[in-house]
């Protein structure tokens, strides 16, 4: 028979390495799940930034930009003042509220 020594040596040998081949792939699987994580809560927190800033991007041009509603002009004119007729007073002094066809002075 064979010496049972070297074989005794030869199994724990082999038994250490799959012990930690398998702490190795358990700390790989752990480390692959952390990352995942980490990358979805970047992507939601860049997605959101992304969601904000279009509707900031979209008020602001609608309301400011060349997008914005242009004011139309009024069709009478609020500036200028309209020249106001005299009124003619009647004998008695009072103002009867029509407009006279005298110039005015």
């Amino acid at each position: 028979m064979a010496s049972h020594k070297g074989d005794k040596g030869r199994r724990a040998q082999q038994e250490r390495e799959r012990a930690r081949v398998y702490q190795a792939r358990q700390e790989f699987h752990t480390a692959q799940q952390r990352r995942r994580t980490r990358d979805n809560w970047i992507a939601g927190i860049v997605a959101g930034v992304v969601v904000v800033g279009a509707i900031v991007g979209q008020a602001v041009y609608y309301t400011g930009g060349p997008g914005a509603p242009v004011p139309e002009p009024s069709t009478s004119p609020s500036s200028t003042p309209s020249p106001t007729p005299s009124t003619s007073e009647s004998p008695s002094g009072e103002s009867t509220g029509e407009p006279s066809e005298e110039p005015a002075p």
